[in-house]
């Protein structure tokens, strides 16, 4: 398969990236086409279109062998199911799937044509194979069964960022930044409440604790 753009994110590393697209809609994202595929003609049309699907490379997910059942972190990370019944990154195949909103297409006279999305969940540098539009009368299913997914929908935590820290973040990002920490960024089976994580996102790092429910923001640094 060939890599045909790559998407660029707020995200530097994977933690804290929501686990779904479409979760936080203030996420936005750029894709880029590598030289081969900057032809404005490969895109006529698209504009259409709100959606599209991304077919993208777990560039970061690097494991030399699969496994059958995986912990799903909305399970709390104990309990195993097929590998095939999740969206885990560890997959057989790398292969990424997200639906995220078109915003606009631009033309750009030194990169050719350039995707402008929002509700991602990829991190920067992502590699794309593939983009697709989203059909509604097809691709959306409102009385499907979402499996262990749909019993697990309600995890959001309450998040509590003094206006002092939230003021550091440009303004256009501070929505999209209190979002991403209600997803709670946590790995499942780790839950201790003295200990502090950072999200490095928008250039800056987000340093927080939970305890129960609430997550409490407690420092926001710039990156070096």
């Amino acid at each position: 398969m060939k890599i045909i753009a790559h998407i660029y994110t707020d995200f530097p590393t994977k933690f804290g990236i929501p686990r779904q697209s479409g979760l936080v809609e203030e996420l936005k994202g750029k894709i880029v086409f590598e030289p081969e595929y900057r032809n404005p003609e490969a895109v006529r049309g698209l504009e259409e279109y709100s959606y599209v699907w991304l077919l993208w490379k777990f560039s970061e997910s690097k494991r030399d062998h699969w496994a059958a059942t995986v912990k799903p972190p909305r399970l709390g990370g104990k309990k195993r199911v097929g590998v095939f019944a999740t969206r885990s990154p560890y997959r057989p195949n790398d292969i990424g799937l997200s639906s995220v909103r078109l915003e606009r297409v631009e033309q750009n006279t030194e990169l050719g044509p350039v995707l402008f999305v929002a509700g991602i969940d990829l991190m920067n540098g992502t590699p794309i194979y593939d983009i697709k539009p989203y059909i509604p009368h097809v691709d959306s299913h409102p009385e499907a069964v979402g499996g262990f997914a749909d019993r697990t929908r309600e995890y959001e935590l309450e998040v509590a960022c003094e206006e002092h820290f939230l003021q550091l973040l440009p303004e256009e990002k501070r929505a999209a930044a209190i979002k991403v920490l209600r997803q709670d960024p946590r790995p499942a089976y780790d839950a201790d409440p003295e200990r502090i994580y950072g999200v490095a996102f928008a250039g800056w790092d987000i340093r927080f604790r939970v305890k129960g429910r609430l997550l409490t923001v407690c420092e926001i640094v710039a990156l070096s």
